[in-house]
């Protein structure tokens, strides 16, 4: 059987379908928006609405906000406005301790008791010089009365009232240095010398044992009390940061002992300053430590809270990509829009940099991806 071919209007139907078929399959076909190649000019790249790569993109608002606090990490140390180091003034030999570790003391209470032939040398030397003024002032009373009666030359009232200067002199010196060890005038000589503690606090250091030899140059002292309720943080500042510290600056301080409980200090002192090898300045906080939790030698972490943080554009540090000296960042200028904006930004903490120049508030910035439009824009693309 033959079939019968198309003819006329027929045929050119079928030879237009048959075309537009061709037309839909062969290379120049339009392919779907999901897989349209982004277009680049100079520092701008362009995606297809609906193109695949842009839902590896992450997109933020640049905010407005308040610098966040500078993070330091500092050593709490003993206030030395209320610790003292004792030593012992005279040398001898240690006979008893009253100063046990960990026990609280008042100020005078005595902390050892030290068997000393020096001080029982300004103990003899100041009895015997009272003695010696107490004999000179008699001998002038009896020698006055008998220059009165005239049995005496004046001559020798005038010898009298010398030897009393001179005992006088020598009883001042004595008793002095006896008061200046802490020994009391009239005392027997016993030799004793008791250590005593200069102020009220808690005996956290005792390097000294009964029959112990001491002098006062030994290198450790013989106790150290402090008030352990007031301690001092030690920090160590970079050179990027001094702008955001100043004395009587609050200050919030953490130790990872007690997560979640900040203990309240102010910035007492900031050096004039910096180390010439590390950079930094020394400065130095107080912290109250009532409940005696924190010790001393503990490594924390200290937030410095500026009064009045001047407010700046903060975005989160991931966004910003480096170019050698330079800093940039992709902002969306409409959707599907990316443009490249060189910014200068300040120091990196907790993740967030803030943003000094080049950035407004409020502007769209590519947080996550932005390696994927710096490839696209190819090195130097931008500059």
């Amino acid at each position: 059987m033959t079939s019968k071919r198309p003819s006329g209007p027929l045929l050119l139907a079928v030879l237009a379908l048959a075309g537009l078929a061709d037309a839909c399959s062969g290379p120049w076909a339009t392919p779907p928006p999901a897989g349209a190649s982004p277009t680049v000019e100079k520092d701008r790249v362009s995606f297809a609405a609906g193109a695949a790569q842009l839902g590896s993109l992450r997109i933020e608002e640049a905010a407005l906000q308040e610098e966040p606090p500078l993070k330091l990490t500092g050593r709490l140390v003993w206030d030395e406005d209320r610790t003292t180091r004792v030593t012992a003034p005279v040398a001898g030999r240690v006979v008893e301790i009253e100063g046990k570790l960990g026990a609280r003391v008042a100020a005078g209470a005595p902390l050892a008791t030290i068997s000393s032939p020096d001080f029982g040398q300004a103990q003899s030397d100041a009895a015997r010089a009272a003695a010696d003024l107490d004999a000179a002032r008699k001998t002038h009373d009896r020698v006055s009365r008998l220059v009165e009666r005239g049995a005496a030359p004046r001559k020798d009232l005038d010898a009298a009232a010398s030897d009393v200067a001179r005992a006088k002199a020598e009883a001042t010196r004595t008793a002095a240095r006896l008061r200046r060890w802490g020994g009391e005038e009239g005392r027997t000589v016993d030799q004793a010398f008791v250590v005593g503690s200069p102020l009220s606090g808690v005996v956290v250091e005792r390097n000294v044992n009964p029959g112990m030899e001491v002098r006062p140059d030994l290198p450790a002292p013989l106790f150290v009390v402090t008030d352990p309720a007031h301690l001092w943080v030690s920090l160590d500042v970079p050179e990027a940061d001094l702008s955001s510290v100043e004395k009587g600056a609050v200050l919030s301080v953490a130790s990872p002992v007690f997560p979640g409980r900040p203990f309240p200090g102010r910035l007492d002192y900031v050096g004039e300053s910096l180390d010439p090898a590390t950079r930094t300045l020394k400065a130095r906080g107080s912290v109250e430590n009532g409940a005696g939790q924190l010790k001393a030698e503990m490594y924390v972490t200290v937030e410095v809270l500026r009064r009045n943080a001047p407010k700046a554009v903060v975005i989160p540090a991931r966004a910003v990509l480096s170019a050698g000296e330079v800093r940039y960042v992709f902002v969306e200028e409409k959707p599907g829009q990316f443009v490249k904006t060189v910014v200068s930004v300040g120091r990196e903490r907790d993740g967030r940099v803030s943003v000094t120049s080049g950035l407004p508030a409020g502007s769209r910035v590519v947080t996550e991806g932005s390696i994927l439009l710096a490839g696209l824009l190819g090195p130097g693309a931008g500059a």
